[in-house]
């Protein structure tokens, strides 16, 4: 079966329903790893970061992280979830380069938290809830380079280079139950999902969730069952997908590879899958162990982790305003659209428009920046919103300076071009540029005469009451004033001066 062997979208739903299971894997935001004081700071020098117990070596004993199990109750209980009254560690074994020690140590049976479910909001407002099994904590792996090959796979490396810096860092993974009923819509629940969690994530202030630095990443379940049958097919599980686009075009060739696979009278491999970004596609990976075939025991080295209830009920308290009951909240102070609410968070413009107006920006001015020339520049240059240079303080006094007539939109723009640039904060800008509007009547009255004495053809017409001729004037005028002057003032004078009322 090659990756060109597919039926359309259109046909596979036709034939089959999907079920979809998503693991999220979240990287916690801790100073320190899991188990051991080591530091998580990125990009340090290869295997600077290491210790006795995050490297595995004989005799070390490893100590929980107090704020990875903090974190790990704040998403259970904003997940909805049950939190454990008592549950503990276990050694998932296996053997793999990148996890020094053979085994990882995670939680099996006994999760910290479990039965829960997260409501998710698609495109047209439509509310999905996903039920959320588990969510439980573990620690990441190290990082695995393969030199010498085409692909950067192990398969045809030369030799491979291992980085443990990031093993041991604080994860949390958190486990759908099997997601029914969806049927086309999959891909976009799956996407919506997977929103919906890292901006909760984020939220709550346990990770950055950064899909594109490998802080929250998603493994894709999905197989189909013939329509009208209850009994699951097996399953794919497409691994590591970092980011929301990629995690619904993932589900979304998935089924129409497993149709065409069932279709054609073929068995499906339960397997693990890569995805690759160039074309949306999925290529084999490796058959799939059952979790018995890791060998999972109690961690013999950690304490069972007991949270006590007035604690966990203190941390409930504490929880902040949750994103989809903040969006509502927003979507009716500003008096937008589903849809306008809808781009804002795609865009990931909600929390600079939020700070924006807290800066004293009107929330309209607000977006109009940040969705507007701003939402222009980041897509020209490739960036986010938030890795633009400049801040909502510098956007909420461009907003100030239109407001009090020292710019118009046409110098604004300019003045973000500028901040943007690195010329300096707004004023800087504008004194830099000599950007400010014209507001002396003397040179304005000066610059009108010489429109109308230039356009006397135009003027005429004006003063015949063919007021709409007045725009051509005015264009004279700004151009004159290299945009600088304030064009509804500028049409006051010619009508004045012309003796025609507006």
């Amino acid at each position: 079966m090659t990756v060109t062997d597919l039926v359309s979208y259109e046909d596979a739903l036709a034939s089959y329903d999907p079920v979809m299971g998503l693991e999220v894997h979240v990287e916690l935001g801790t100073k320190t790893k899991m188990f051991c004081g080591c530091s998580t700071e990125l990009k340090q020098d290869a295997n600077s970061q290491t210790c006795p117990v995050c490297l595995g070596l004989p005799g070390a004993l490893p100590v929980v992280n107090e704020i990875g199990v903090e974190s790990a109750v704040k998403i259970g209980l904003a997940l909805n979830c049950e939190i454990a009254q008592w549950c503990r560690f276990a050694r998932k074994n296996y053997f793999y380069p990148d996890m020094p020690k053979n085994f990882q140590t995670s939680q099996y049976d006994e999760p910290i938290a479990f039965n829960g479910y997260l409501d998710v909001q698609l495109e047209d407002g439509e509310v999905f809830r996903v039920e959320i099994e588990r969510a439980h904590m573990e620690e990441d792996t190290g990082k695995s380079t393969h030199v010498g090959g085409a692909t950067g796979r192990i398969h045809g490396a030369s030799h491979s280079l291992l980085d443990y810096n990031r093993a041991g860092i604080p994860l949390i993974e958190i486990v759908t139950k099997p997601i029914e009923g969806a049927g086309a819509r999959a891909p976009e629940v799956a996407k919506a999902y997977v929103a919906e969690l890292r901006e909760l994530i984020k939220a709550l202030g346990v990770s950055e969730a950064r899909m594109e630095m490998g802080q929250m990443r998603c493994d894709v379940n999905l197989s189909l069952r013939p329509n009208g049958t209850e009994a699951f097919g097996t399953r794919s599980e497409t691994k590591n997908v970092n980011s929301l686009r990629s995690v619904e075009r993932a589900a979304r060739f998935e089924i129409q590879r497993h149709a065409a696979v069932l279709s054609s009278g073929g068995t499906i491999v339960q397997e693990t899958r890569h995805f690759h970004e160039e074309d949306g596609s999925t290529t084999a990976g490796r058959i799939k162990d059952n979790a018995e075939d890791y060998r999972y025991f109690p961690e013999p080295d950690l304490v069972p982790v007991a949270p006590a209830r007035d604690w966990v009920e203190e941390l409930r308290k504490g929880l902040p305003e949750l994103p989809r009951l903040r969006r509502a909240r927003l979507k009716e102070q500003w008096g937008v659209s589903e849809h306008d609410m809808q781009s804002i968070l795609n865009a990931g413009a909600v929390d600079l428009i939020v700070a924006t107006t807290e800066a004293g920006a009107p929330s309209d001015q607000a977006r109009k920046w940040w969705m507007g020339e701003l939402a222009r520049n980041a897509n020209e240059t490739g960036r986010g919103l938030d890795e633009l240079p400049i801040t909502p303080a510098q956007v909420a006094r461009v907003a100030e300076l239109v407001a009090a007539g020292d710019l118009n939109d046409k110098l604004a723009r300019q003045v973000i071009e500028g901040v943007l640039a690195g010329e300096g904060d707004p004023d800087a800008v504008v004194e830099k540029r000599g950007l400010k509007v014209v507001s002396d009547e003397g040179a304005l009255s000066t610059a009108v005469d010489e429109a109308i004495a230039g356009n006397a053809a135009i003027a005429d017409k004006i003063r015949g009451g063919k007021v709409a001729a007045a725009g051509a004037l005015v264009g004279a005028v700004m151009k004159a004033t290299r945009g600088q002057a304030d064009a509804a003032r500028v049409r006051e004078l010619i009508l004045e001066k012309l003796g025609v009322e507006g």
